[in-house]
C-alpha cells in the first residue's frame, strides 16, 4: 500500500516538470504590432498597425531597411480589419505588446466607443497601453512618421507622452481602462492628449527623415482633446490643458513664467502639486470648491533687480505664481463649460456628497456644469532659489 502511494506522488511529482505550452506561439509567427491606428473611411474603419521589423532593431544591426513597416485594411469592424492583414502580411498581426493606440480625429468626432469594445474584449491584448487623438490629420499618417533616437516610432510616442506629462504638464497619458471608465462613469467626460505631424508629411515617411541633424517631420504633442460621452468636441489650447492637469490632480511638474515688475520673468519650475475637489449643495444649488496646494523651485531669473534673498520678495512671487495658477484653470472651466462637458470630474465631487441630488439631476448635469460656481484656492510655496542667490544680470547692466 505504502509503495503504491509512493510511486502515485511520484507520477504526480514528474507531472509537473512534464507540462508544455500547448498554446504556444512562435516569434517566428507573429508580427508583433506597437502601434494601431484606427481612422473612419466611409462607413467602415481603416485600421493601420505599426510592425516591428526584428531584424533591424537588433543589437547587431540590420541591412538597412526601416525598423518598422505599417499594414491597413478596412472592414465593418476592427477585427475584419485585422484579419484582412493576413492578405498583405506574411504573418498574424499579434497585438499584446501594443504601446500605442491612435484614434483618427474624424473617427472621434463619430464616436469612438464602439472601437474600444474589441481591445477590451480580446484576451491577447493587455491594457497599459497609452491613447491619443490625432489632431488635423489621419491616424494612419501618425504611425508612418519615423522618429530619431528612438528607432520605432510608437516606442517614441509611449516615452515622449510619459516624459512631456512628468516634467510639462499639457498633456496625459490615459491607458484603456481609464478612458473605459471615464466614458462610463457618471460626473466626468473624457478627455486624452492630442499628437500632429510637425513639418513634412512625405519627408517624415523617408528613412532620411533619421539621418538628418533637424528631422523634416517629426510628431508633436499638442492640446488636450475634449470629449462629450465618445464623440470629441473640441480642444483645449497649451495654456488650457495645463489648467486641466492640475484640475484633475494630474500635474507633476510643469514651467510657469511670473512676470517681473521692472520687465523680464521669473522661471518658476513646479515640482509637486496637490489638488483636492469638494462638491457642496446648498438650497438646491450645487458647487465646488478646489483646493490647490502647489510647490516649486526658482530656476530663471530675467531681471536683475530682484533681490531673493528678502522674505518679501519670496513671498511676491508665490502670489503672482498663485495668480497664475489660477489663471490656467480658470481658463480651462471656461473653454469646458463653453463646450458643455465636464472634463473635470465635478460632477462625481457633487454625487459623493448629495447622492439623492444626484439621481434627481444627473441627467440633465452638462447643463447644470455651465452654470456650476467653481471656487479655487491656490496656496503656493517657493522651496528654493537655485545654487545662486541673485542674479548676475545687475551687474551686467552697470
Amino acid at each position: 500500500m505504502k509503495r503504491s502511494v509512493v510511486l502515485l506522488l511520484f507520477f504526480f511529482v514528474t507531472l509537473v516538470f512534464i507540462t508544455g505550452c500547448w498554446n504556444r506561439r512562435e516569434l517566428n509567427d507573429l508580427a508583433i504590432a506597437v502601434g494601431m491606428g484606427i481612422d473612419k473611411s466611409g462607413d467602415q474603419y481603416l485600421v493601420t498597425a505599426q510592425v516591428v521589423d526584428p531584424g533591424e532593431v537588433a543589437a547587431k544591426g540590420g541591412s538597412g531597411r526601416a525598423p518598422v513597416t505599417t499594414y491597413q485594411q478596412t472592414g465593418k469592424t476592427v477585427l475584419e480589419a485585422l484579419r484582412k492583414m493576413t492578405t498583405l502580411a506574411p504573418r498574424k498581426i499579434y497585438a499584446s505588446h501594443l504601446r500605442m493606440l491612435v484614434i483618427g480625429e474624424s473617427l472621434a468626432k463619430d464616436g469612438m466607443a464602439k472601437v474600444l469594445d474589441l481591445l477590451s474584449r480580446d484576451q491577447e491584448l493587455r491594457t497599459d497601453f497609452y491613447i491619443v487623438v490625432a489632431k488635423g490629420t489621419k491616424a494612419e499618417n501618425i504611425l508612418k512618421i519615423l522618429s530619431p533616437l528612438e528607432k520605432i516610432p510608437a516606442n517614441k510616442m509611449f516615452s515622449s507622452l510619459e516624459t512631456s506629462e512628468k516634467l510639462w504638464a499639457p498633456t496625459v497619458s490615459i491607458t484603456l481602462d481609464e478612458l473605459i471608465s471615464d466614458l462610463t462613469s457618471e460626473g466626468k467626460q473624457s478627455a486624452l492628449t492630442g499628437i500632429r505631424i510637425k513639418g513634412s508629411q512625405e519627408q517624415g515617411e523617408m528613412k532620411k527623415n533619421v539621418e538628418e541633424i533637424d528631422a523634416l517631420g517629426r510628431l508633436q504633442y499638442a492640446g488636450i482633446a475634449v470629449f462629450k460621452k465618445d464623440k470629441l468636441v473640441g480642444w483645449l489650447n497649451e495654456t488650457e490643458s495645463k489648467g486641466y492637469t492640475d484640475l484633475t490632480d494630474k500635474l507633476d511638474g510643469t514651467i510657469l513664467n511670473v512676470p517681473c515688475t521692472k520687465g523680464g520673468n521669473v522661471g518658476i519650475e513646479v515640482i509637486r502639486s496637490k489638488t483636492d475637489v469638494k462638491g457642496k449643495v446648498k438650497n438646491g444649488k450645487p458647487k465646488v470648491e478646489v483646493k490647490i496646494q502647489t510647490e516649486a523651485n526658482v530656476a530663471e531669473v530675467e531681471c536683475g533687480h530682484l533681490d531673493l534673498k528678502k522674505t518679501k520678495t519670496i513671498y511676491d512671487l508665490e502670489t503672482k505664481l498663485e495668480k497664475e495658477v489660477k489663471d490656467h484653470c480658470e481658463a480651462s472651466i471656461r473653454k469646458a463649460k463653453k463646450l458643455g462637458t465636464d472634463i473635470f470630474g465635478f460632477g462625481e465631487a457633487v454625487h459623493r456628497v448629495a447622492p439623492r441630488y444626484w439621481k434627481k439631476n444627473k441627467k440633465h448635469w452638462d447643463k447644470d456644469f455651465i452654470d456650476l460656481p467653481v471656487e479655487i484656492k491656490v496656496e503656493a510655496k517657493i522651496r528654493r532659489i537655485g545654487t545662486i542667490g541673485n542674479s548676475f544680470l545687475e551687474d551686467v547692466k552697470k
